[in-house]
């Protein structure tokens, strides 16, 4: 079913606040049960790949968020384009990798679809091979 554009907005803000304040479960609940999550990754990075279930989202923060020096992350948000269900959040991560101390800055773009009041894809774009050599200690 079709998502107007006022209830994608509210869904994709409630998302990145709930994200700002490191809230995994907050983050779930705004999940379908049934999802289409990608994050592109490797092995190195535990915490990439696919998810498809709403109780496989909050595992992902919580494996992903020990793995960043705490205090040490910055999300520069560009922009949030809205059109019906689809919204695309536009940004520059910069995180520290806990292991190695190396700190990094990729650009991202995350597509969420919204459905019904919530999100039924989420699909991350970033520059993995950047984020990889980060946890690289060598």
């Amino acid at each position: 079913m079709a998502t107007d554009t006022h209830t994608s907005r509210i869904v994709a803000e409630k998302f990145v606040e709930r994200l700002g304040r490191q809230d995994p479960a907050g983050i779930q609940d705004l999940f379908a049960e049934e999802i289409d999550w990608h994050v592109p990754g490797s092995h190195a990075l535990p915490w990439t790949g696919r998810r498809t279930r709403r109780e496989e989202v909050a595992p992902y923060f919580t494996t992903m968020w020990p793995h960043f020096a705490q205090g040490r992350s910055k999300v520069a948000r560009e922009r949030v384009i809205v059109d019906g269900g689809d919204v695309v959040l536009l940004a520059v991560f910069t995180h520290t990798a806990a292991a190695t101390g190396k700190e990094f800055t990729t650009p991202a773009a995350m597509h969420l679809l919204v459905e019904n009041g919530r999100i039924v894809r989420m699909h991350l774009y970033e520059d993995t091979l950047t984020v990889e050599e980060a946890f690289n200690a060598g």
